[in-house]
C-alpha cells in the first residue's frame, strides 16, 4: 500500500501491492478442470431437460461436446500463459473461449445458435465457470 503522505510503499517486504490471485497447486487445477467438465455437462443436461429433449447420457454428451472441446482447448492454450484455474484474467478468458468456440463448433456441425441460446450460454457458463474460481480465490485468501 502507498502512504499518501510520503508516497512510499508501506507493504511489508515480500508482499505485493497488487491484488494477485493466490497460486494454485496441481491438485487444485485438476479439481477446477474436473468441475469445469461436470458443470458443462450439467449445463447441457439442464438445457436438454428444459427443452424436453430427454436426459439420456449420450444425448447430453453430444450437446455438451462442443463446449467441452472448447473448454479443454482453452485449458491447453491458457496453461502456457497463466493458470486457467485462476479467476482473472485466465478464468475470464477461458469462459469466453468456451462460449465463443463452443458456439462456433456447434454451428459448424448444424446445431442451433439462436441469439437467445447464445445469451443463455454466455450467462450460464459464465456463472458455472467463474463462480467456482471466485470461491476458490476467496477460500485461498482466507487461508492466508
Amino acid at each position: 500500500m502507498i502512504d499518501p503522505s510520503t508516497g512510499t510503499n508501506t507493504a511489508s517486504p515480500g508482499t505485493s501491492t497488487q491484488a494477485s490471485p493466490p497460486r494454485t497447486g496441481r491438485s487444485s487445477r485438476t479439481i477446477i478442470l474436473a468441475l469445469d467438465v461436470v458443470l458443462i455437462i450439467l449445463f447441457a443436461a439442464l438445457g436438454r431437460d428444459t427443452h424436453e429433449h430427454g436426459l439420456d447420457p449420450a444425448g447430453i454428451l453430444v450437446t455438451a461436446s462442443p463446449f467441452l472441446a472448447a473448454c479443454l482447448a482453452g485449458w491447453v492454450l491458457l496453461a502456457r500463459w497463466k493458470s486457467p484455474a485462476s479467476l482473472w484474467p485466465a478464468g475470464v478468458a477461458l469462459w469466453l473461449i468456451t462460449v465463443v468456440a463452443g458456439l462456433g463448433v456447434r454451428a459448424l456441425f448444424g446445431g442451433g445458435v439462436a441469439l437467445s441460446f447464445a445469451i443463455v450460454t454466455l450467462c450460464v457458463l459464465g456463472a458455472f465457470l467463474l463462480i467456482p474460481r471466485a470461491a476458490a480465490h476467496l477460500w485461498a485468501r482466507r487461508k492466508h
